[in-house]
């Protein structure tokens, strides 16, 4: 079994390594499959996750939601049931042995899709579980896997293949450890379900006021039930939560836009610049003009000495 699992871990090596041959993400021809290269330990990088697949190949990853510290590499998989503000870096790589990894994003009807097709039952009642999770990498699912990379080498079957080894691939996921955990966020009446619908809505309307009352009601809970399952499931509150997605969006319109940081503060939804600049500086190390010089500075010296595209590599 090992030996076999080493084989499929090589022979998806070699498939990253042809199709995805600079640093970077690379959108494949197949949908929602993107490949990833890093040939060098990267800095921290802060995004918010999609609900996805995630298998590294070769090297070796690190992801922080909120204070919980998740590693995985080649023996593991990672799963992210919803968006989920997060940190990653990658912590193992090189030149020589470059960091490579795949994610699939799929979606809620997808995994439903699967769960009623293959007449699999999950429990509604069960307790609500953390909304990302590393898994151990099983035979069954590098099989899936492999079969859907390696359509790249035939374009032709992506159309009516892909299709097929995706669902291939969820399922057995579903099969696996963590099938009941997965499964929840498409059962109607299950609390991962519920608190998913209240994460869209502060996503959505991040800029604006919090209001927890109105929250717990889109999750149909009692505020104090509302506040337990979020936390369990994002290991967050609903206000740290927020606060994420207001300075992650802050520093990319920092960087994108070179906007003053004052605006972005109040366009983000901050009411004080200071608090703004206090909390910019606690989650990212730097005041905003500092951080965004620095920032600056690292991606011309890449691009002076390469070619490649550093920004995008904690897609995965």
């Amino acid at each position: 079994m090992v030996e076999e699992i080493r084989n499929r871990q090589d022979n998806l090596t070699r498939l990253i390594n042809r199709h995805c041959k600079q640093t970077g993400v690379l959108q494949t021809t197949i949908p929602s499959l993107l490949l990833i290269r890093s040939d060098k330990v990267a800095e921290p990088a802060y995004r918010v996750f999609s609900p996805s697949f995630c298998f590294v190949a070769q090297g070796l990853k690190e992801i922080f939601l909120a204070e919980e510290r998740l590693e995985y590499g080649p023996s593991n998989y990672l799963i992210t049931s919803m968006n989920l503000p997060v940190i990653g870096q990658v912590i193992k790589a090189s030149p020589e042995v470059p960091y490579l990894s795949i994610k699939l994003e799929f979606s809620q009807n997808e995994i439903l899709e699967v769960l009623k097709d293959a007449e699999i039952h999950a429990n509604t009642k069960d307790s609500a579980s953390r909304a990302m999770f590393v898994g151990q990498i099983e035979l069954s699912i590098l099989d899936a896997l492999l079969r859907l990379v390696q359509l790249l080498d035939s374009p032709e079957d992506i159309p009516f293949l892909a299709p097929i080894h995706k669902k291939e691939l969820i399922y057995r996921l579903l099969q696996g450890q963590y099938g009941v955990t997965l499964a929840q966020i498409a059962m109607e009446g299950s609390n991962t379900y519920r608190i998913r619908g209240a994460i869209d809505q502060i996503i959505q309307h991040y800029d604006q006021p919090l209001r927890i009352e109105e929250l717990a009601d889109v999750a149909n809970m009692s505020t104090s039930s509302f506040h337990r399952h979020f936390k369990e499931i994002t290991n967050m509150s609903p206000l740290q939560f927020q606060k994420q997605l207001r300075l992650q969006e802050a520093r990319s319109l920092l960087l994108m836009e070179s906007g003053d940081a004052t605006e972005v503060a109040y366009r983000v939804g901050y009411e004080s610049a200071s608090q703004f600049s206090r909390e910019y500086s606690r989650m990212f190390g730097f005041p905003p003009k500092a951080d965004i010089k620095r920032m600056k500075e690292t991606f011309e010296q890449i691009e002076g000495n390469t070619d490649q595209n550093l920004i995008g590599i904690s897609n995965s």
